[in-house]
C-alpha cells in the first residue's frame, strides 16, 4: 500500500506517483514542490508548445545553443534511434507535427502542406553541452521526452530519500520496489478494458498507441519520410530498465522490426497489429 500518492496534470498528461516508503506528513509538500519544479524546468527547456522554451528559441534562428546537462542522454539516444530507423525517428519532426495539426493550439487539423524534415547531418551538430543548429528547426522530443522526464522525477524521489515508488505519466511507468506490481495493458480499441497484464518487478514499461491523439489522417506518430501515420500497428509496449529507453523503443517499433533494436538494446516487447494479431518477445513476462 502506498504511504503517499500525488495526482496532477503536467506536460499535457495525467501523472500518478505512489510512494511506498514511510514518509512523514511534513515531507509530502516539499517533495511535491521539488517534483513540480523539476518538471517545469524540463518543460521550459524542451517543450515545443511554449514560447519561452529553449526549443522555441532554436526554431527561430541557426546558431549555437547551450543545452542543460540532462540533454546528453536524450540527444545521444535520439541520434542512435535516427540511425537505426533510417531517419524515421527524429527530433527534427516538430514543424511537420505542427503543420499536420499537432500544434501548440492542439488544433488537430492540418494547417499546411507537409514537407519532410531536414536530415540530421544537414541541421544538427551536438557536442555536449552545445547544440549547433545549421538551420532553424522546431525540435520535438515526443518520442522519448516523457519517458525521460519520468526517469528524472524518479531521481528527484531518490534524492528525497524515497527508494520504493511507482510513477505513471500517461502510460509511461517506472517502478522501483521489493515486490512486483501488476500493470494492465490497455485495449487500444477500448480504454476501459485491458487485453493483458504485466508483472513489473522493476524498471519501466511504456506503451504507445494511436488511439489517444488521433485526428483525420493522422495520429501523434507520423512517418517523416512518408508524411503519414503508420496504420499497420495498433499498440506497442516495451519493457526496459529506464523509461527513456522504453519510451523511445516503443516509438521505434512502429517503423522497424524488433530484431533491429534487439541487436543494440536489452528489452521486452509486445506489438498488437491492426488485425489484432500480436507479436511478443520470447522473454515477455506478460499474460494476454
Amino acid at each position: 500500500m502506498a504511504t503517499a500518492r500525488f495526482d496532477f496534470e503536467a506536460i499535457g498528461t495525467a501523472w500518478r506517483i505512489d510512494v511506498f516508503d514511510e514518509i512523514g506528513p511534513d515531507e509530502k509538500e516539499p517533495l511535491l514542490r521539488a517534483i513540480m519544479a523539476r518538471i517545469d524546468g524540463f518543460d521550459r527547456a524542451y517543450s515545443r508548445f511554449r514560447d519561452d522554451s529553449i526549443v522555441a528559441s532554436i526554431s527561430k534562428a541557426p546558431g549555437v545553443y547551450r543545452l542543460p546537462d540532462d540533454a546528453k542522454p536524450m540527444l545521444e539516444l535520439y541520434h542512435e534511434a535516427y540511425e537505426l530507423t533510417g531517419g524515421r525517428v527524429t527530433p527534427l519532426i516538430g514543424d511537420l507535427m505542427s503543420d499536420a495539426g499537432y500544434d501548440a493550439a492542439y488544433s488537430l487539423k492540418q494547417q499546411r502542406p507537409l514537407r519532410q524534415p531536414p536530415r540530421w547531418e544537414d541541421a544538427i551538430e551536438y557536442s555536449h553541452p552545445d547544440l549547433t543548429m545549421k538551420l532553424p528547426a522546431l525540435l520535438d522530443f515526443g518520442a522519448a521526452g516523457k519517458g525521460y522526464l519520468v526517469d528524472i522525477v524518479g531521481e528527484v524521489l531518490r534524492a528525497g530519500g524515497i527508494r520504493s515508488f511507482g510513477i505513471n505519466a500517461g502510460g509511461d511507468i517506472l517502478y522501483r520496489g521489493e515486490k512486483p506490481i501488476v500493470i494492465g495493458l490497455e485495449d487500444p480499441d477500448d480504454p476501459q478494458k485491458v487485453i493483458g497484464i504485466y508483472p513489473l518487478s522493476g524498471g519501466s514499461i511504456c506503451g504507445s498507441a494511436g488511439n489517444r491523439r488521433v485526428w483525420p489522417g493522422f495520429t501523434h506518430i507520423i512517418d517523416p519520410l512518408e508524411l503519414r501515420s503508420p496504420t499497420a500497428i495498433r499498440a506497442v509496449w516495451t519493457v526496459a530498465d529506464t523509461a527513456l529507453l522504453a519510451d523511445m523503443l516503443a516509438t521505434c517499433l512502429f517503423f522497424v522490426k524488433p530484431e533491429v533494436l534487439a541487436a543494440r538494446y536489452s528489452f521486452e516487447h509486445l506489438i498488437v497489429y491492426d488485425d489484432r494479431s500480436y507479436e511478443r518477445s520470447g522473454g515477455f513476462k506478460g499474460k494476454l
